[in-house]
Parts: C-alpha cells; structure tokens; sequence
C-alpha cells in the first residue's frame, strides 16, 4: 500500500480529449494505451532521459517537438512496453505510430509525440497498436482518473492532483498525472508525467517553467537510484485563458502552483514506490552549494544498507555517517557536521550526541514519514530529497516483473 498518498483531486482542463483503452498490450487486459488530443494554439515544452539507451518514442519524441516547435497536438502513451533497446526498427516503429494517430486526427505527423513504458528490449505490437490507435481517436472523452490509470506499470494506485489560482480575474488550472515506482532516480524528470495548464504560455517560456520545476520535485527523488530509459515530463499550455509570462506580476503566482503540482507527483511516486513501507525525507543544510547538498542527500537516500535500517526501524546512526562520508568531499569535517533523526540530535561534535539513545532514533524511525537533517556546517546552501525504505516485496516485485 502507498505510504499517506493522498493527492488533491485532479480538475479536468476544458478542450482536452482523453482515450484511455485496454489495446491489448498488457496480457491481463488492463487499461494499457491513452491518446491525448489537445486544442489547436496549444503549446508544450519537455524534458527527456538522458540515458544513453533512451527509447525510441524518447528520440522521436525529442525530434517532434523540435520540428513542430511546440505546437503539439496529440500524445501517444503506452504501458506495458518501453519499445526501448530495439534500435532503428523501433525508431520506424515509433514514427508509423505517430503517423497512424495524426491520419485518424487529422493533423501533421510531427504534431503527435509518442511515449511508452513497461519492458524494455521489445519491440511494441504493431497491429495491436495501430488498432488501438483507430479505437482511441474515435473514443474521446474527459475521464482524467481513467487517463492517469491507463498509463501505469507496476503502480498500485493512480497519481493525478490539481491547483487552482486566480490571475487576472481568471481561475488558472494546472493539473497533472504521473506514473512511476521503481527504475526511479530520474535524471531529468520521471518515469512518465503529463502536467497541463489553460493558461497562454509561449514554449520558451514554458521549457524554462518547466525546467524550474522538475529541479525540486521529480530531479529530486529515488527510489532505487536507476534513471529509466523512457522519463519524460511534460508540460503543456492550451492557451484557453490569460497569457503568461516571467514578466507578468503574477508569474511567481503560477510558478508556485506549478511547482506544487509537481512536487505532489514526485512525492506520490515515492509514495507508491516497489514494496515501500516509510517515505523519507533528506534534509541537507549547510552546504557550500545545492549541488554539494544533493550529492550528500543522494549518498544517504541511494545507501541499500541506509535504506534497509529504514525499513526495519535500526537507529544505526554509523550507517548515516558511511553514507555522508562515502562523497568524498574534501571540506567535510565531522567536528562540524549534526545528523538528526526526525527531532532527535544523533551526531554532533565529531561523536554520538549527548542523551541519544537508539531507543530514541528507533522511535522516529517507527514512523511512515521520517526525516534525516544534515547539517555540513560549510555554508548557506540546502537541498532536500525524498525516498523510499528497501523491502522484501521491492526484490519481490523486480525478481517478478516479467513474468
């Protein structure tokens, strides 16, 4: 079960169509393709796997948006397959599938980006997903929780939230969907996400929103430290309300909401990551730089014996050390370095700190939601990321997935 995920209901946005249907990808017949149509004026921005085996639908992807400029029309989503690993046939592959969707819409090729998800070294099916296609584009509605279903993997629930904010006397919505659970230390954004907004916002504009965005939420989180061959994150505007910009002075009012809704996306995929039974927090202050705080975040968060006390709720406070030690940055001196479990001081003065007990630590650590501060004494730089514990059922689900 997903640890206190308990997202903000998801607000449909006017003039977009949804097709989430059961193509047959998946053999247990669950929902496994969505085709999104969006508004004609509309406009998307993107960030992608910088994986060096990245997908197929992700080159393609890429290429389209640069081609059309943003002035995308459709998606393409499917799970149950990555199309990843299949080289120049998955490639074509991908490039008939977005001009199969564009024939039964009515638009241009390069105005649909394709995405997959699911077992990466195969080549998608062709016919299910040509038929698929023709049933989608013929199928749109506005079922935005059935969307957010139909493009899950190993995710047990759904991950869709919303905010709302009044700009120029006009209600902004900004909602967005998400899967994801475990190949999870993205590299850029997520496993797969889609975040829309009815506001006006040009792609330049737009990408570096977008970019913004992901820094603190989905280029925040792991759960197993794997960037995943397929992440991408999406951002689109249907230009249905008031026009935005950096320059307007409510900007910071929509970067706000934005980045919210992605925070809430990232934290949900943690959340529900493989087997996970804690969310965990990692708070590293007193960094020369953020990148600096994040390299030690990451070494604690990534650390499979860290992970492991986590679960079984061991206050073995020498495995927060190995991990913040293990970075091997020069600076770093223990006489300046605090560790606290949740409110409890750990570490302190180069040794345990006075009146610390494991019994103390264990405490905390019995809790679903723990926090792990750091403080490196080096400077004003902070920087937080958010984990998972490592179960018996993570192994079980991974040692099991194929078949």
């Amino acid at each position: 079960m997903p640890v206190n995920l308990n997202l903000a209901p998801g607000i449909a946005i006017d003039n977009i169509g949804l097709a989430p249907i059961a193509a047959g990808i998946k053999s247990d017949g669950s929902p496994d393709l969505l085709l999104v149509q969006l508004p004609d004026g509309s406009t998307c921005a993107g960030v992608f796997t910088k994986n060096v085996f990245c997908a197929a639908p992700v080159t393609v992807a890429k290429n389209h948006l640069n081609e059309s400029k943003g002035a995308i029309r459709a998606m393409l989503i499917n799970s149950g397959n990555a199309n990843a690993g299949t080289g120049e046939p998955g490639i074509a592959m991908a490039h008939k599938h977005c001009a199969a969707t564009a024939n039964a819409l009515g638009i241009d090729t390069e105005q649909v980006l394709p995405f997959s998800t699911g077992v990466i070294g195969q080549l998608l099916p062709d016919d299910i997903m040509l038929k698929g296609i023709e049933i989608a584009s013929q199928s749109m509605g506005a079922d935005w929780n059935a969307a957010a279903r139909s493009i899950m993997t190993t995710d047990t629930e759904p991950k869709l939230t919303s905010r709302q904010v009044s700009i120029d006397g006009e209600t902004i919505t900004i909602t967005g969907m998400a899967k994801g659970a475990g190949m999870i230390q993205p590299n850029m954004a997520t496993m797969l996400s889609y975040i829309f907004t009815d506001a006006a916002i040009n792609k330049a504009h737009l990408q570096k929103a977008l970019e913004e965005s992901v820094a603190t939420s989905f280029n925040s989180i792991t759960v197993d430290s794997d960037t995943s061959t397929n992440d991408a994150c999406m951002l689109v505007a249907t230009s249905e309300k008031s026009a935005l910009s950096p320059a307007h002075k409510e900007w910071g009012v929509f970067m706000q909401a934005l980045s919210a809704v992605a925070l809430d996306l990232a934290q949900a995929i943690v959340r529900d990551a493989e087997g996970a039974t804690k969310f965990i927090t990692v708070h590293v202050t007193g960094g020369a730089d953020t990148e600096q705080c994040k390299t030690v975040a990451y070494a604690i968060a990534n650390s499979p014996l860290v992970k492991t006390a986590m679960f079984a709720s061991d206050a073995n406070v020498g495995r927060l050390l190995m991990a913040i030690g293990k970075t091997e940055i020069e600076q770093l001196k223990p006489e300046d370095i605090r560790v606290s479990i949740g409110d409890v001081c750990a570490f302190e003065d180069s040794g345990i700190a006075h009146g610390y007990t494991e019994e103390r630590g264990a405490a905390v650590m019995s809790e679903p939601e723990i926090t792990i501060t750091v403080d490196l004494g080096l400077g004003d730089a902070s920087a937080k990321v958010y984990t998972s514990d490592l179960s018996h059922d993570y192994v079980s689900v991974n040692a099991d997935y194929r078949s």
